[in-house]
């Protein structure tokens, strides 16, 4: 991920460069990830635990169907008033849908943490990811916890990252350090989803820290205006996963306390970590050999544009075309034109990398060959314009669809 340079609108300026270490990156952050013996092997319990206790914010799926975890979390994050001492995150069993006993599993994690740290119940938060509907062993859970602690290290942020994959084919996880005239301070995260992908108010599982002081009401002002431009811009299949949930932790370690002059440098840092693991989780999506960046633009609201980018994004069609390396520009044109929103033919447009396929009208099936070299890469944008006069535009990121994603899902519970 390149350096980034941005400016601060207000009093000063700030810059943003790529740091090492993940979600341990800021100070005052400890991580851990064991094997339990949830997954048949590799990693399966990761701990996040602040030195101190952090502020904490956090989103949570749409899905009506909520995983006892999710359940749990969101209350703890009402009755703590934005206090966390800790996340615990297992995957390989998501604890959803599995009654009264899942619910017990979810709160005795939670007890078993804070006895750890003699803190309160309510400022533990628990996230699990993988089989729906299949009980989860609290007796493992309880082993990967004591496990998890004694092996707490500041520098623990990848083994976290490696333990909270399931169908992943590679860790996600990044940080960078914010410098500004009132001091630096380290946002970093880590990441996980490959299947089950279209996010709307959360993600997968994403969990970002951050050693600046910020208040709870700030932080989740900030971690909500981030997910709707990374986190809720991407699409693997379209489903919205019943543990869908993205946790922000600030420690204030560094001393950095993010006021209305440094609010810009913080949603910045956070866009900048956000953006990168949202990527990588479509990048890596079950099956997936493209990314693919679609880009709407000449909308008259924003809605129009997102509304009409994502159902570009989630068109199997689409998808199928893209992996297939056809550059069938009248998929993308029809997707566009039942997105319910304005769209005028006569004026749209649709382009596939550099290459213009399609515009005021008119086809120009010449340019498929040219579309097709370009499609052979293993990243490609495609550009729609509605053509309805507006200046609002939207971008997604999804993949391909690949037979390797039917092979994975069909068999994963078996």
């Amino acid at each position: 991920m390149p350096d980034v340079a941005s400016p601060v609108s207000g009093a000063s300026d700030f810059q943003i460069a790529t740091v090492a270490g993940g979600i341990t990156a800021p100070a005052g952050i400890r991580a851990a990830g064991v094997a339990c013996g949830i997954k048949p092997a590799g990693l399966d319990l990761a701990l996040v635990v602040p030195d101190e206790a952090a502020s904490v914010a956090g989103l949570f799926t749409t899905n009506k169907v909520l995983a006892a975890p999710v359940v749990l979390s969101q209350r703890h994050l009402a009755q703590s008033g934005g206090v966390a001492r800790a996340i615990v995150v297992n995957s390989g069993c998501a604890n959803a849908c599995t009654g009264a006993s899942g619910d017990a599993v979810a709160m005795s994690t939670a007890e078993l943490v804070a006895a750890r740290l003699g803190c309160p119940p309510t400022e533990v938060l628990v996230a699990s990811t993988g089989v729906i509907g299949v009980a989860l062993d609290f007796q493992k859970v309880s082993a990967g916890v004591r496990a998890g602690f004694e092996s707490l290290k500041a520098d623990g942020g990848h083994a976290a990252a490696l333990a909270i994959m399931t169908t992943d084919t590679s860790p996600k996880e990044t940080a960078v350090c914010v410098r500004t005239p009132k001091g630096s301070f380290h946002i970093g995260g880590m990441a996980k989803g490959a299947g089950m992908i279209e996010p709307l108010l959360a993600t997968m599982l994403g969990f970002v820290t951050c050693d600046a002081r910020v208040e709870p009401d700030l932080l989740r002002r900030a971690i909500t205006s981030v997910t709707a431009e990374t986190f809720n811009a991407i699409t693997v299949d379209g489903e919205c996963s019943t543990n869908d949930c993205v946790l922000a932790l600030a420690t204030g370690a560094s001393g950095v306390v993010i006021d209305a002059d440094l609010y810009p440098a913080l949603v910045e840092g956070l866009r900048t970590v956000c953006r990168y693991l949202a990527i990588e989780i479509v990048r890596g999506g079950e099956g997936a050999t493209k990314l693919v960046t679609i880009h709407v633009t000449g909308a008259r609201e924003p809605g129009h544009a997102r509304r009409a980018a994502r159902t570009i994004a989630n068109s199997p069609l689409v998808k199928t075309a893209i992996h297939g390396g056809d550059p069938n520009w009248g998929r993308l044109i029809s997707a566009a034109g039942r997105a319910g929103v304005p769209f005028d033919l006569r004026h749209a447009s649709v382009r596939i990398g550099p290459v213009l396929l399609f515009g005021d009208g008119q086809p120009f099936d010449d340019e498929s060959p040219a579309a097709e070299k370009y499609l052979a890469g293993k990243e490609v944008t495609v550009s729609v314009d509605l053509g309805s006069g507006g200046t609002h535009e939207a971008t997604m990121w999804t993949c391909d669809l690949s037979a390797e994603y039917v092979r994975i899902n069909a068999d994963y519970r078996t």
